[in-house]
């Protein structure tokens, strides 16, 4: 007999039980690998305008990212939250110190009076948070559907990447029709492309 395909629910629950299996240690050396590997990626290193996040479990933590791309002269851009219309807006971000607060859901996040908002069209490339995946871009968030009402309206030629642990990726995940792709996933052991 044939298992059942899991639900959206049912796979984070699996990468939050093989996550919360790893050692502190070896989450940390996880996420350098990839924090390394992204800083390797050479759409990440061409781009100008970076569009990332602050990572909130069980995300890949992003600060050491952000600060390294200030030190890389990237132009930082941040989601901020409207929770009472569901809308991510863009923000830049220049101190990481001044520049943020704590937004809707509890994690820091541009602050309106002190960040600029930008426009979608103009960012090079998109690292886009995300708890589960699969081999063909294939991308479950926390179910919020933010990331899916904001993705389209990224350019075409904007490459969307996500950062996940091996332990987050599986060979299929359900995509709906509303569900968004991601072009490029970079784990601790690889580089996938959206087949």
């Amino acid at each position: 007999m044939e298992d059942a395909p899991l639900t959206k629910d049912a796979l984070r629950a699996s990468v939050a039980k093989r996550l919360g299996s790893l050692s502190p240690e070896e989450f940390a050396r996880k996420n350098a690998l990839i924090e390394s590997r992204l800083f390797d990626f050479a759409n990440f290193l061409e781009a100008n305008i970076v569009l990332l996040y602050i990572g909130n479990t069980p995300e890949i933590s992003s600060r050491t990212i952000l600060a390294k791309s200030l030190e890389y002269r990237k132009v930082l851009i941040l989601p901020a939250f409207r929770a009472d219309k569901h809308e991510v807006l863009l923000m830049r971000v220049a101190n990481l110190s001044q520049d943020l607060r704590p937004g809707p859901r509890g994690v820091l996040e541009p602050n309106p009076e002190r960040c600029k908002q930008v426009p979608a069209d103009c960012i090079d490339i998109a690292v886009i948070p995300g708890v589960v995946f699969d081999e063909k871009g294939g991308r479950i968030g926390t179910g919020k559907g933010y990331y899916d009402r904001f993705i389209p309206r990224l350019p075409a030629t904007t490459r969307k990447v996500s950062l996940a642990m091996e332990e987050q990726v599986f060979p299929q995940v359900p995509m709906e029709s509303h569900d968004q792709h991601v072009d490029i996933i970079i784990t601790e052991n690889r580089t996938i492309y959206k087949i």
